[in-house]
């Protein structure tokens, strides 16, 4: 990855840096990457913030504070608040429905309740997780097909604007169209071309609940898995480390990890069918 990020040239006057990225198979954002200015502190605390909350989604602030004390930090509810923003966690408990009066803000419906996924290319699942690395942290997001667990595609980007999502939905698209995806109800999948992509294929649109992490527990189980077998154990260096990793891991999931609930076959086997 490192060899082919390097070999962009952007004083290129006949290709952009988007079609150079596209061409050596790197995502654009990872070209634009400069590390998000925290605190060390504040970065060792969203470490800390990121492994409480994969183990229980259902705390918020007070109880976040409660237990980062216990473990000897020194911290305030307001910190752990805004940290949690920046790295898009919400508290997961069931809230009352709110109207929103946002202009051109469109509300999609839950489809899976009760719904039994048979086959292949039936319903996408996706969302966005934190990967912390010295100095910074990035956001990594993730296109799974909910009957296989097969990771269809994964882009990942220094800010949560819509644009590496939508990047990610149409490497995802390369490998077959769903009948329903999945998402959360946040701002990257109520963008204007985020809808319009999904739509573009007649695709429906399903989003989970504000709070509830249960309505999309197969990609929650897969950020266990890849947090615990991959990222908790390192210390990535830069942005380039993290992308060479997490393409390695998830090429080892899709083709190599047995899965108990697919009868010990990989993700790969079951996509395709073997």
């Amino acid at each position: 990855m490192n060899d082919r990020l390097n070999m962009i040239d952007s004083s290129n006057e006949v290709l952009s840096i988007n079609r150079q990225c596209d061409l050596f198979g790197v995502p654009r954002s990872s070209y634009y990457y400069h590390p998000i200015p925290e605190t060390e502190y504040n970065l060792l605390l969203m470490k800390e913030i990121d492994q409480q909350y994969l183990e229980a989604p259902s705390h918020g602030s007070r109880l976040m504070r409660a237990s980062l004390i216990n473990k000897g930090f020194q911290v305030n509810r307001k910190r752990i608040s805004r940290l949690m923003r920046l790295m898009g966690l919400e508290t997961m408990y069931p809230r009352p429905k709110v109207k929103t009066s946002i202009p051109g803000y469109e509300k999609f419906p839950y489809l899976l309740t009760d719904l039994e996924i048979t086959t292949q290319n039936q319903v996408w699942g996706t969302d966005i997780t934190y990967i912390p690395l010295n100095g910074g942290f990035l956001y990594l997001v993730a296109f799974l097909d909910l009957y296989s667990r097969f990771v269809l595609s994964w882009r990942l980007s220094n800010s949560l604007e819509s644009g590496f999502c939508v990047e990610a939905l149409e490497a995802a698209f390369k490998h077959g169209v769903p009948q329903i995806v999945n998402s959360d109800q946040g701002v990257q999948y109520t963008s204007r071309a985020y809808i319009d992509m999904v739509r573009s294929k007649n695709v429906e649109i399903s989003m989970s609940g504000k709070g509830r992490c249960w309505d999309n527990i197969f990609v929650e189980r897969f950020w266990r898995t890849i947090k615990y077998d991959e990222v908790y154990l390192k210390q990535y260096s830069n942005s380039n480390e993290v992308l060479e990793c997490i393409n390695d891991y998830i090429i080892y999931y899709n083709e190599k990890r047995p899965h108990s609930a697919l009868n010990y076959r990989t993700p790969m086997k079951v996509y395709l069918g073997k």
